[in-house]
């Protein structure tokens, strides 16, 4: 069966990089606050019994909606973002199109016949419906966020990729030029595009794509512009380095923050609901988008469990979601979709 789609950990150069950075030591990444992976007195073994004995339940029972938007006539005039479910989102501005974390393959996997499935949904959107994009952006190399399939289909229709430091290695095994490869550590700031500027920012999270893990970075991002702001979470627990990051770089229009997969056997790793709306008030945001939800169900909880409990805390921070049905426009700046579509 051919590796491929595990990807290439980082060597050569590329480690020699790596090993430069002050959040590199003893041959892996850390994050900023000790981490563990699990609650205390909870093991793997745990987690395999209660998968065994219960599954990932809760599911929907019917295709999920989605709206069918024309991508590549998106308006120029404001930027907007279209989620296509769990943390994959294009946005388009300053008549630039940028891809976050793409994901359409069935399966967050790295083989199709084996692994978490996606939901049933009406009319899906494919690489196919995706205009060309300038640039391509990866937190981290989890499945669910790095999927080989996708990356190796839109290949061709790619210009740039920026991701966090030593994912490139991945990229690089897959056919694409470390010309067109980007990575960045912890508050390293660039302008990616005319007129934009991306600045990786820390998350609480982890990395790899097999039993050897922290051998690249996971990282969330600022984008920005001279008019507009927006905070592109990645996958994180929560910390207080939203509030570092919203004191140097807010307020910002929007953030974009994960809202699912989370359980309190690992809650270091994922935010709770609430723990999302706090990180969006640390962060300055104007508003909330919560991602990370919609497409897979990767944990115990049932699938529209983190945007009700999301809800039920914003309303009492009196802080704006936006829940727009998969493929449905989000504009800054204007009224944001807050349609209950999930009930």
């Amino acid at each position: 069966m051919p590796q491929k789609p595990f990807g290439k950990i980082p060597s050569g150069e590329r480690l020699a990089r790596i090993k430069g950075s002050k959040n590199y030591r003893d041959g892996a990444f850390h994050n900023l606050t000790e981490t563990k992976m699990m609650a205390d007195g909870v093991n793997y073994f745990d987690l395999m019994v209660r998968l065994v004995s219960r599954g990932i339940d809760g599911n929907p029972t019917a295709p999920i909606q989605s709206v069918r938007t024309d991508l590549s006539s998106l308006s120029d005039e404001t930027p907007t973002i279209i989620w296509f479910g769990h943390s994959s989102y294009l946005i388009r501005i300053l008549g630039k199109n940028i891809l976050i974390d793409p994901v359409f393959s069935s399966r967050a996997s790295p083989y199709q016949f084996v692994g978490v499935k996606g939901f049933e949904m009406f009319d899906p959107y494919t690489i196919d419906d995706l205009p060309f994009i300038d640039l391509m952006i990866l937190t981290h190399d989890h499945y669910d966020h790095l999927d080989y399939q996708s990356i190796v289909a839109l290949r061709p229709r790619v210009k740039a990729y920026c991701t966090a430091l030593g994912v490139g290695s991945h990229l690089a095994y897959w056919g694409i030029e470390e010309s067109r490869i980007k990575e960045f550590d912890w508050w390293d700031g660039d302008m990616v595009l005319p007129g934009i500027e991306l600045i990786a920012t820390p998350a609480r999270h982890f990395s790899g794509r097999g039993l050897i893990r922290n051998k690249t970075l996971w990282t969330s991002f600022v984008l920005r512009t001279k008019e507009h702001s927006m905070f592109l979470g990645g996958d994180s627990g929560y910390d207080d380095a939203f509030r570092e990051i919203g004191k140097q770089y807010g307020p910002f229009n929007l953030a974009i923050l994960e809202c699912g997969q989370y359980n309190t056997m690992w809650p270091n790793i994922h935010m709770m609901p609430e723990e999302t709306v706090q990180a969006c008030a640390d962060l300055r945001a104007n508003a909330l988008l919560p991602v990370h939800w919609g497409k897979f169900k990767l944990a115990f909880h049932p699938w529209r469990e983190p945007i009700v409990r999301a809800l039920k805390k914003a309303e009492s921070l009196k802080m704006t979601v936006a829940t727009p049905i998969i493929g449905e426009p989000v504009l800054l700046n204007q009224a944001l979709p807050q349609t209950p579509w999930w009930n």
